[in-house]
């Protein structure tokens, strides 16, 4: 484990100085990204810049979202000890290694190889047994053997798939930012009893967009 003081340092003023003020203050959510070293995750040439309040480039025009982001979509989804999560779109790992130090198992799916195997490797040195990273499109023939508590969509999405609400439990809950750039709205939705969705919009931001999820083109003359 990397014991650097100074990323040590700079990972509790991003708890307090930029997790906290976005209002992320649910006490387990804070632990996870107090302790959990985030620059074992970032790519090499970044690893100085893991605690700042910025997208990181993680190749392939991919990010890694800003910690206060990733502060708010864990506080919003809350998994609970027992529960069994999605990640659609692993990225370098480090979402999921939050959400698994949360929940009792994550499944993180990407359809880029060279993410997974990063991941994996991420994830081993730290330690974390319970997250199966598999290499797979989330919008092609990705098909689960089982129904998950809670879904996190990492990348945006013009309009959400129909089949991601077909991967949740009854009143599971999903979250994703949803739209057109620049104007995309981060939502978590929540499965009705009629099989509809209750939905709450937390935040404006903006992502790049999963594989496949962009808006159709427009062209005009």
């Amino acid at each position: 484990m990397n014991m650097n003081p100074e990323l040590a340092v700079a990972r509790r003023n991003m708890v307090e100085n930029q997790v906290r003020p976005w209002e992320v203050l649910d006490a387990r959510v804070l632990d996870v990204l107090g302790t959990l070293p985030r620059e074992t995750f970032v790519p090499k040439a970044y690893e100085a810049l893991a605690y700042t309040d910025v997208a990181l480039p993680i190749g392939h025009e991919e990010v890694m979202l800003k910690p206060v982001v990733e502060g708010r979509i864990l506080q919003a989804l809350l998994p609970a000890a027992g529960e069994h999560i999605l990640e659609i779109g692993t990225g370098t790992g480090y979402f999921a290694a939050c959400l698994a130090r949360l929940c009792a198992h994550v499944t993180s799916i990407d359809h880029r190889a060279d993410f997974i195997d990063a991941a994996r490797t991420s994830l081993q040195a730290q330690a974390i047994a319970n997250v199966d990273c598999v290499h797979a499109d989330a919008l092609s023939g990705y098909a689960p053997l089982e129904k998950f508590d809670a879904i996190a969509v990492t990348g945006a999405v013009a309009t959400l798939p129909a089949l991601f609400g077909q991967w949740l439990k009854p009143a599971g809950r999903l979250f994703v930012i949803r739209g057109v750039e620049p104007a995309m709205q981060a939502v978590l939705l929540q499965r009705a009893p009629d099989g509809g969705w209750i939905e709450d919009r937390l935040f404006e931001t903006d992502a790049p967009y999963l594989a496949g999820a962009a808006p159709a083109r427009t062209f005009s003359l």
